[in-house]
């Protein structure tokens, strides 16, 4: 059996649709024994796992499944591997860079403070 990485994109409808299109992409492990295999597995999986359900406003939210665009086996698991890559455009490089750093700044709190719970 071998390791795959699988790209699962979702769209995501609000109330009547009538917003701008939302798509959810979910990068999924899955183990199988060749990539047809971990491909019918990845879509099995997206399929299982649309929803809808009703937001805080009583509007109702579908998730449907779209398809398995990207499948990339992973020959080992190695410490500092590149699992995923993405090229985005952003009006504002200046504005990108500090949301990146206070998400991260965000994400070293969060886990400095459960480090510090556990011990």
């Amino acid at each position: 059996m071998t390791w795959y990485l699988a790209k699962l994109v979702y769209r995501i409808v609000c109330g009547d649709g009538s917003h701008t299109p939302q798509f959810d992409e979910q990068l999924r492990l899955v183990k199988a024994d060749d990539e047809l295999h971990a491909f019918q597995k990845a879509r099995s999986l997206g399929e299982r796992e649309q929803d809808n359900f009703l937001n805080a406003y009583h509007k109702p939210v579908h998730w449907k499944f779209i398809d398995v665009p990207e499948i990339y086996k992973l020959d080992e698991l190695i410490d500092g591997a590149e699992m995923y890559s993405r090229i985005r455009e952003e009006e504002d490089a200046d504005i990108y860079i500090r949301i990146t750093q206070l998400k991260a700044a965000h994400l070293l709190e969060n886990s400095a403070h459960q480090c510090i719970k556990l011990n």
